[in-house]
């Protein structure tokens, strides 16, 4: 298989080494799955894709007619620009050939059923250490059927070119056609619980320490601050939970929207001491893989823990953190873990 002129990629014919495709999300996902990580598996709409729809659709010329000479100081032409670009994308009508091959992916996740999928946003530049492109990208979330799937695809793709995301690229000197993006369709996550994960003590750059953060149902209020998880600061050595706080919780996200929680589950731990420090483990694993401290999303489904997206520690001082350590493929079999990536909300 020649991946760089693939469409459509699964999860398990992917691999970190595979990130100029699939993007950095894209490119752990499959990665975790190939060690044998828990985590919901789906497929890739490449960049290849992003690009060849653009050309088969003849929006390069109209986006690079957009941006030219465009002052991004002046914000109501870059929301102007942005408005134009975005419309364009969603306007278009997805290539045939194309649109089969999303189809055929979605109907082969899913199988006899239309099951539902997160559809995320996966830039090929999106965590590169020095600039982080993460949260300029758009994710949906309980997506169901495959012309929902198309649609959402596209709108991944004209996400790209959010005001925010025009001007990020512009002023740290990005072009806008050297940053591709692909699209991870991945199946969603019945959480009961959920969270983030830092392995490193995000308020005191402690890397002796893991946070760890938990909330009822998904985790997307989480993730916009929404609502106030159960925090839990764990040794890493010892694998022993040191310090917790627990909060109020009244309300959570379902795949039915906002459900209120019973009066007796508001002000209780929503997970048991052993399941963190499980939780804390797993992460220890994945930074040890990556030879970095991580930013972990995760869920907890039936009682399984699931890993939703794993990506570097872009906030720590540079003296601190170092560069991202590239791990030879050949020695991947001695790591049980490896860093993934999807995004907010399970």
């Amino acid at each position: 298989m020649n991946k760089s002129t693939a469409h459509i990629l699964n999860f398990s014919d992917i691999r970190k080494a595979d990130l100029p495709y699939v993007g950095g999300k894209g490119a752990n996902l499959g990665e975790m799955l190939s060690a044998d990580i828990p985590v919901p598996d789906g497929f890739v709409v490449t960049a290849k894709a992003y690009y060849d729809f653009l050309d088969t659709t003849s929006l390069r010329h109209k986006i690079l007619t957009e941006l030219s000479g465009l002052d991004v100081d002046d914000s109501k032409a870059l929301s102007r620009a942005s408005k134009n670009i975005k419309t364009a994308i969603l306007a278009a009508k997805m290539p045939e050939d194309l649109a089969k091959e999303i189809k055929e992916a979605y109907l082969k996740l899913c199988g006899e059923h239309d099951l539902l999928v997160a559809v995320r946003s996966s830039a090929t530049a999106e965590d590169l250490p020095d600039a982080s492109f993460a949260g300029q990208q758009e994710t949906y979330l309980n997506i169901k059927g495959f012309k929902e799937v198309i649609k959402h695809v596209q709108r991944c793709w004209a996400s790209l070119f959010e005001a925010r995301a025009i001007f990020y690229r512009t002023e740290n000197g990005f072009n806008h056609f050297k940053v591709g993006i692909a699209v991870p369709v991945q199946l969603m996550v019945q959480s009961e619980v959920s969270g983030i994960m830092f392995t490193v003590n995000p308020l005191t750059n402690n890397r002796g320490e893991i946070s760890v953060e938990v909330a009822y149902g998904l985790g997307q209020p989480i993730v916009s601050g929404e609502v106030t998880p159960d925090q839990f600061i764990i040794n890493k050595e010892t694998g022993r939970i040191k310090t917790k706080h627990i909060s109020l919780q009244t309300w959570q996200l379902t795949y039915a929207g906002k459900t209120k929680i019973a009066k007796a589950h508001q002000k209780a731990q929503k997970l048991e001491d052993k399941y963190v420090e499980k939780v804390a483990a797993l992460g220890k694993q994945i930074e040890d893989h990556y030879g970095h401290p991580q930013d972990i999303e995760w869920a907890m489904e039936k009682g399984k823990i699931l890993i939703v997206q794993s990506r570097p520690v872009t906030t720590l001082d540079k003296e601190q953190s170092g560069e991202i350590a590239v791990i030879d493929p050949k020695k991947a079999s001695k790591f049980i873990l490896e860093g993934l990536a999807a995004s907010p909300g399970v």
